[in-house]
């Protein structure tokens, strides 16, 4: 069932979310529109659609047939005034580049009606460095999808109006998707968050020369019991998504250190075009990929401790989501199962292996990679004596 307040929604953006976002809507019953300047970009939107929406049909969410109808309604311009004319809601998934994004947000809020609910994909860009942008930010959010995943996140600014959050959460909903509105903002809101802890630690792994792409996959696969590894993970993302993340500009000095140890892995991958699944190669080949071989998980014995390195970075990242208020233990927790496909989120996985554990593992990972910043990490120390002799630290 679609919502009173909208009926019209636009796509601006014409790349993997704006396709895969599209026939989403479409599926709900929604009237949808791509708009993308490049006409070329533009011819193959409706094969992309098809070939994104391929997994929910071999799930059995919906058949095929749904999905080629739901594609064959949805409108396709390189008009951005025209395709804007109607808009009940704006969804924005253009390259990860924040002055690209403001100088696209100004022209949306110039050209949509007055009503109209203006909203950003972004992966990794806070809301309001790109709300800043707009003369009225009372009707901009952040409206973050996963390819393949039923979570959304919903941000709003400062200056954001309570009642568009309400509308965007109803929205997310008739959409047969799962809501989570976040107490504020924060990078990579609460999933990315905590992927940005596994990815950085398995590429770590690999940087540092401790294991290959295929150990640190197979490690995850088993004791995590999740369908993917990382590297798998950053290939159906898209290596040239990381890229872009980390070679934007960074102003904080932990950041400008972590981009100088990641960069260096993608920039091979960037320079021959394998940038992952949709270029039918990046850390694997595709579409027979070593890691679907029904032998992989066999052919090495998983090392178990890759995987306490990268399952201990993503507790770190939970932890600090939790310190800065964005979202409670229980979202967190749940945050993770959803999106990783997982039976336990961080929190239960910490009070499994216990206090000690933990730590000796968290200490091991800050001083061989140095994976948070200083107080970052002095930060989740302190966490520990706050709650130091409670038998299950993070439960109040």
């Amino acid at each position: 069932m679609t919502i009173e307040e909208i009926k019209t929604v636009c796509f601006v953006g014409s790349g993997t979310m704006g396709c895969y976002n599209s026939v989403i809507a479409a599926l709900a019953g929604y009237e949808v529109i791509v708009i993308d300047l490049s006409d070329e970009k533009l011819a193959s939107v409706s094969t992309r659609q098809k070939e994104l929406s391929q997994p929910l049909v071999d799930s059995g969410l919906i058949t095929a047939d749904e999905v080629d109808r739901a594609i064959a309604q949805i409108t396709l311009t390189s008009d951005l005034e025209q395709g804007l004319t109607n808009a009940d809601l704006v969804s924005e998934s253009v390259f990860e580049q924040l002055e690209l994004k403001r100088q696209v947000h100004r022209n949306l809020e110039s050209l949509c009606p007055k009503h109209t609910l203006i909203t950003t994909n972004s992966s990794s860009l806070l809301v309001s460095e790109i709300e800043s942008a707009l003369d009225d930010g009372s009707r901009f959010a952040a409206l973050h999808f996963y390819l393949g995943c039923p979570l959304v996140d919903i941000v709003g600014g400062p200056r954001t109006r309570p009642q568009a959050l309400d509308v965007l959460e109803r929205y997310v909903v008739s959409l047969h998707c799962t809501p989570l509105r976040l107490q504020k903002e924060y990078p990579g809101y609460v999933f990315n968050a905590l992927l940005t802890g596994l990815f950085i630690s398995a590429q770590l792994l690999v940087i540092e020369g401790i294991a290959s792409t295929e150990d640190v996959d197979r490690a995850w696969m088993v004791h995590s019991k999740g369908a993917l590894g990382p590297f798998a993970l950053m290939d159906y993302i898209g290596i040239n998504v990381f890229y872009e993340t980390w070679t934007d500009k960074k102003d904080n000095p932990h950041d400008q250190y972590l981009a100088s140890k990641l960069t260096p892995l993608f920039q091979p991958y960037i320079d021959k075009g394998t940038t992952g699944m949709s270029a039918g190669e990046g850390y694997y080949q595709y579409p027979n990929a070593r890691c679907f071989e029904a032998d992989f998980l066999n052919r090495k014995t998983p090392i178990e401790s890759l995987y306490k390195f990268m399952m201990v970075a993503v507790i770190q990242r939970s932890l600090l989501v939790k310190l800065a208020g964005v979202a409670s233990q229980e979202d967190i927790d749940q945050t993770w199962k959803i999106g990783a496909s997982l039976e336990s989120g961080p929190f239960e996985v910490f009070n499994q292996w216990g206090e000690t554990a933990f730590l000796s593992e968290f200490e091991r990972l800050q001083s061989m990679t140095q994976i948070l910043p200083e107080e970052e990490h002095e930060a989740v120390k302190s966490l520990f004596n706050q709650c130091r002799g409670n038998p299950v630290p993070f439960n109040h």
